[in-house]
This record gives C-alpha cells, structure tokens and sequence, in this order.
C-alpha cells in the first residue's frame, strides 16, 4: 500500500520564484499605484532637450517600442511625473538614472497627475478637466463621459437622478453660454409638449410673484389696475401661502399651490375693495377710465379713407348704435351730476 504524502506547517511546499516576484509587484502598486509605473519611464525617458550621447536613458518613442505601448501613453505618464516633480512630489527626471528607487507618494495621489486619454491636452479636454476638479471629481471620468455622448444620452435616458444631475448642468451651462439659451429656446418653441410646460410653469411663476409681491412689499394692485397698500390681515394670509410655497420640494408640482394661493389672494382683495366705500368708488371710476381709453383707442384706429370700396349698410348700422349708446351714456352721466344739456 502506497501512503500520499500531505505537507504540513513543518514541511512547506518551496514557494515559486514567479509567485514572489508577482507578490512583490503587486504589493508595490498597491501602495503607489501608477508611480511605480512612472517612475520606470522617468528614470528610463530621456527629458527634453537632451541628446543620446549625455544619458543612457532612451527616448519615448524607444521606450514604448521596448514595452509594446504607443509613444502617446509613455508621454503620458511621463507629463503626469513632471507635474508632480513640479509640486515637489517627486524628484525631477535629471535627478534619476536608470534602475535608480526612490521613495514615492501614496497611490491615490496618482490620479491628481495622471490623465488617462489625451484629450485632456487638447483646450477642450483643459476645460473639462479644470470643471472637474472644480467639483471635487476626477477629471478621468469626467473625459470619459465626454467622449461617450452616446453613454450620456442613455444614461439620462434611463436613470431620473442622471436626467436632474444634467438638467442642473445645463442649467449653469446656460447663464454663460447665450448660444445655447437660442438653440434651448428654438427647440422648446418647436415642441408642442413643452411649450404647453413652459406656459404652465410660466403661469404657476406669476402667479407666485403675485402674492409674493403682496407679501414682501405690503402692496398689492386691485382688479382695476390700482395700486394700494395691502390690509395687514391680506399680507398675513399672503406670507402665510408664501411659506407654504416656499417649503415645496423641488419635484413637487407648485401649479396647484400657485393657484389656490393666487385666487385666495384675488378672492380677498376683491373684498378688501368692496369693504372701503371709498376704495369702492375709486375702484370702479378707473375700471370706468380704462374702458373708456380702451374703446376710444379702438375707435380712433379706425381708418374710412377708402370706405367706399367696402361699404355696406351694417357698418353704417353698427355705428349708429353706438353712437346712441355713447349719447345715453353721455346723458346718463350729466344726470348723475345734476348737469342738464
């Protein structure tokens, strides 16, 4: 009978020379992620400016030949080394000769140097980058999602809380970019669907600064056009309905609220009106003046240079009406006044 020898904690099995040496590399990315990998191509990547015959480093095309990688993610890591060099990070390329260690930073510093595409050279690439480290985000993803709008698009597609996030940046985007505000404007006009929204909304707003208006100033303009100040009860209930709608999540709908605010408003300053006799009275004479400016702007617009080509008997009828009615009315008033023709 043949015993199978099982190892145990008194006799290991040799550990394999590859096992140690990934073991080992592993662990040195670990601790500093990329900067092992930069610090190869700084230590090995001539600078610029220097000839061949001064170092025994190579040039980034050379380098990445040896490695099996383009010349542009060589110099990537090479401009990610230099910046950090330039923070006092690191030691400067000069300073490193091949084979040389040096002690490097934490890993997740890396990527505060490191951009990972090369488009983050080009201006516009700049720009996103500066906006994403302006919100605290790692410019890689940002680059990202910039050369996939693809990805973007289904994203907000798809996600409600991706929509809001690009609803809130294109909304910032928009106080700086006019072109942008036409182009967002033409679309909105051209669908039907949210133009009806944007009225509503536009509405709901007015309504709202209406009784904000009542609140905040302690004035408020009557249904003839009057300008008064508003009733301490009336701004009362005004700041009452201001704070509800103030308290209003920003998904909630504000159309409903704005309504019942607005017409609470209307309803109680109508009887505010009808409660001052005085008020009452100035309340209808300019309801009176305002009609009355509105018909004879009307009337006065009126052109009969070439009435000759479209006569007909029912306008001459149509006038005469009125011109008895204005009569009456004109008869009407110097009665009131006591004043006889």
């Amino acid at each position: 009978m043949t015993l199978a020898i099982v190892p145990s904690e008194t006799s290991p099995v040799p550990l394999s020379d590859l096992v140690a040496r990934d073991a080992r590399e592993f662990g040195v990315y670990a601790r500093t992620g990329g900067w092992a990998f930069g610090l190869m191509v700084a230590r090995s990547v001539r600078p610029g400016g220097q000839s061949a015959d001064e170092t025994p480093k190579v040039s980034a095309k050379e380098f990445a030949e040896l490695a099996g990688c383009s010349p542009e993610r060589v110099m990537r890591y090479y401009k990610a080394w230099d910046r950090a060099a330039d923070d006092g990070l690191v030691p400067h390329f000069e300073a490193l000769a091949p084979g040389q260690e040096v002690e490097l930073p934490d890993a997740d510093l890396w990527l505060g140097y490191y951009v990972s595409r090369s488009s983050a050279t080009s201006e516009r690439g700049t720009a996103i980058t500066e906006a994403a480290e302006a919100e605290g985000i790692r410019p890689t993803k940002a680059l990202e999602v910039a050369e996939n709008p693809t990805a973007l698009r289904a994203a907000i597609l798809a996600d409600p809380s991706t929509a809001r996030a690009a609803r809130s940046a294109l909304l910032d985007r928009l106080r700086e970019d006019p072109e942008l505000q036409a182009e967002l404007a033409r679309d909105v006009v051209r669908t039907d669907d949210l133009k009806k929204a944007v009225a509503t909304e536009s509405r709901a707003a007015d309504r709202i600064g209406y009784v904000r208006q009542i609140a905040e100033s302690g004035q408020v303009r009557t249904p003839a056009g009057q300008t008064i100040d508003a009733p301490v009860d009336l701004r009362q209930e005004a700041e009452r309905h201001l704070s509800l709608l103030d308290e209003l999540e920003e998904d909630e709908d504000t159309g409903e609220w704005a309504t019942e605010a607005y017409d609470t408003m209307k309803s109680l300053v109508a009887d505010a009106v009808e409660a001052d006799p005085e008020l009452r009275v100035l309340e209808r004479r300019t309801k009176f003046y305002s009609s009355l400016q509105k018909a004879t702007k009307v009337f006065e617009e009126l052109t009969f240079d070439d009435a000759q080509e479209f006569y007909e008997d029912d306008m001459v009828q149509r006038l005469e009406e009125l011109q008895n009615a204005i009569a009456l009315c004109i008869t009407e008033l110097r009665g009131a006044r006591g004043i006889h023709p």
